[in-house]
């Protein structure tokens, strides 16, 4: 048994207690292990070192499972050791193997809330109220205290977007890991900034609309237009004009409408639309 307080040996007595219950106050990370497995023997002094260096921010529970059969044989187990992690009474990720430490460390990172993650929702609440200075001051702060935490450079990148610092928002995106540049917040601000960018210097919608209005062959006033639609989030109105902008020029831009059409499905995500639209492009396509 070990004497830290931050790792438990679990049994069927108190599996309920100790990792069920206790995840909803902290996650609780969950080795299956055995006495005769090497890889075991591997990984246990590096979960037990995590263990200690995060100091309560999260459990580690041992299972025995040549002595708790019960449980390996509740969980699945055909081969250790697997690790599950428990948040709110439900195990929502795992691994299997002795992964080096670096790795578990991005395992648990995922899942463990940190200092810095407080300040950065305090930030988000400042934003909504249109605080951008105040904002950016304690995301600001919340990057200088802990410089590794990608959720920061996201938040910083939607408020210097939102002051209308689209390079510098740009900027921040670009060097955001690989696992966050899927994201589907990062997906959609590239979007909405690729077409405010787009709509430097460029005329009014009332005077683009008047240009058509003028010549339906202006590309360039229907591109610009469409623009004006998605920052206003007329995205329909949006889509409808790039479909025609490929029917009439296709070749306007090195295909800018299609390239612009991918950029609105990104900011549209789930929404219904996306699919409608992406279909109807695809069928000039081809």
């Amino acid at each position: 048994m070990s004497d830290s307080p931050y790792i438990v040996e679990i049994t069927n007595n108190n599996y309920q207690s100790d990792v069920i219950e206790r995840s909803r106050q902290v996650p609780v990370l969950v080795d299956f292990w055995a006495p005769w497995c090497q890889p075991c023997q591997m990984l246990m002094p590096v979960l037990a070192s995590l263990a200690e260096q995060y100091q309560g921010k999260f459990i580690l529970a041992k299972i025995n499972t040549e002595e708790q059969q019960e449980l390996a044989a509740q969980f699945g187990i055909r081969s250790i050791p697997t690790v599950k992690l428990f948040r709110n009474g439900e195990a929502v990720d795992e691994f299997a193997g002795a992964l080096p430490e670096s790795e578990i460390r991005k395992f648990l990172d995922k899942h463990i809330p940190r200092e810095s993650d407080a300040l950065v929702d305090q930030a988000e609440q400042l934003l909504l109220q249109g605080d951008i200075d105040n904002a950016l001051t304690l995301l600001e702060q919340a990057k200088a205290s802990d410089p590794a935490n990608s959720n920061i450079d996201i938040a910083l990148a939607q408020a210097h977007a939102a002051a209308g610092n689209a390079e510098k928002a740009l900027e921040i995106t670009d060097q955001l890991p690989a696992e966050f540049q899927e994201k589907p917040e990062i997906q959609v601000l590239r979007g909405l900034l690729f077409f405010e960018q787009l709509l430097d210097g460029a005329p009014s919608e009332s005077e683009l609309q008047e240009r058509l209005n003028r010549d339906d062959n202006d590309s360039e006033a229907r591109y610009l237009l469409a623009a004006q639609y998605v920052v206003n989030q007329r995205y329909e109105d949006a889509a409808q004009a790039l479909l025609e902008l490929m029917r009439k020029d296709r070749n306007y831009g090195d295909d800018a409408a299609r390239k612009a059409l991918l950029k609105l499905f990104d900011i549209l995500g789930d929404d219904p639309l996306a699919p409608r639209y992406r279909s109807r492009m695809m069928s000039l396509i081809y």
